[in-house]
């Protein structure tokens, strides 16, 4: 099998630079990610990490500046314009956070969704049966004639996600969906996204900045300062007792950093200064893994006191998406050993 075949999305050395007035914003520096076709993505990372950039480039909005980004072995580097707009127009659909701007208010939820059929060139009887199947599977068929102004956030956002797929795309591209409704109603868009995604067979990438919404994705990458930092995928359960097998368990994830093709890998600010490492580190191979500690004659002075958690609900990617240090050797164990340990990946 090729990597082609293996990777439905591959995205390497990615970068994007914006020219504002006389300065140059280097918004990817390099980033790698890979995605199998149908799987459901989430990007996390602090605001001006990447991700909307990436989402966009990977969309047809915008052109990266370098690098490689592939769809279905299709070059999008290589598109020319009309190319281009082919490609969003048939085989990307979005899901924007703001309702607004996915639905024309003027118009009924059903012409919302033919009118994009309309512009691709399909004609009235195929808009027709086509839009009623996605009133259908959203669960919107008796607000087919509703203006936008007549429907919950919620009814918005699924009529949003129906017009996303009116031309049959093979992906769906979410910039926080969920932004805008309370967490009952995103999770009610998160299981449609989840049974779109099995029905149509769809590859979603979505955005987030909410832990939740990232635990129902099949996979989280978190993106700091345009490069690919960590990922968190599910881990192998642990083999159950008769007794914990009645019990339902949390899902098992687990993080972990992410090696680019030259092998560096990103050690947040805030975990070096907490394990005492300052622009230079040692790296030693140790059983079972490598052990990265600061250097004699460079080390970080330590903050007196730490960071208060500022949020009370766990995060699966907390311990380097976040600034919080909790899940630190030496948070957990009340010692302060200066010692930042990678377990190897099995």
């Amino acid at each position: 099998m090729t990597e082609n075949e293996e990777h439905f999305i591959i995205a390497s050395g990615l970068v994007k630079i914006f020219q504002v007035a006389d300065l140059e914003v280097v918004a990817l520096q390099g980033l790698d990610i890979e995605i199998a076709r149908g799987e459901m993505l989430a990007l996390v990372g602090p605001s001006g990490s990447g991700k909307s950039t990436f989402l966009s480039a990977l969309g047809g909005l915008d052109r990266p500046s370098a690098g490689k980004l592939e769809v279905d072995s299709q070059n999008l580097l290589k598109f020319n314009q009309a190319e281009l707009t082919a490609y969003r127009r048939d085989q990307v659909g979005f899901v924007w956070q703001q309702t607004t701007r996915n639905l024309l208010p003027y118009l009924t939820a059903r012409e919302n969704i033919e009118l994009l059929m309309t512009l691709a060139g399909r004609g009235l009887r195929e808009r027709h049966e086509w839009a009623s199947e996605l009133l259908e599977a959203v669960g919107m068929q008796e607000y087919a004639n509703q203006k936008p102004t007549q429907l919950s956030g919620g009814q918005q956002q699924r009529i949003a996600i129906a017009c996303a797929l009116a031309n049959k795309p093979k992906i769906l591209l979410a910039d926080e969906p969920t932004g805008e409704v309370d967490w009952p109603t995103a999770q009610m868009i998160l299981k449609l996204l989840h049974d779109l995604r099995d029905r149509y067979d769809l590859t979603i990438v979505l955005v987030t900045h909410d832990p939740r919404v990232a635990e129902q994705a099949d996979r989280v990458i978190a993106i700091r300062d345009g490069r690919t930092s960590t990922e968190t995928i599910r881990a192998e359960a642990q083999e159950a007792s008769a007794e914990s097998a009645l019990v339902a368990a949390p899902t098992l994830r687990e993080e972990l950093v992410v090696l680019d093709s030259a092998g560096r890998l990103q050690l947040p600010g805030d975990q070096r200064t907490l394990a005492g490492i300052g622009k230079r580190a040692k790296i030693e191979l140790v059983d079972g893994g490598i052990l990265i500690r600061p250097s004699d004659d460079d080390r970080a002075e330590r903050p007196e006191t730490e960071p208060e958690d500022e949020q009370t609900s766990s995060s699966l990617y907390r311990s380097l998406y976040s600034a919080d240090p909790l899940p630190t050797p030496e948070r957990r164990n009340g010692k302060a050993k200066g010692r930042t340990w990678w377990r190897k990946s099995k």
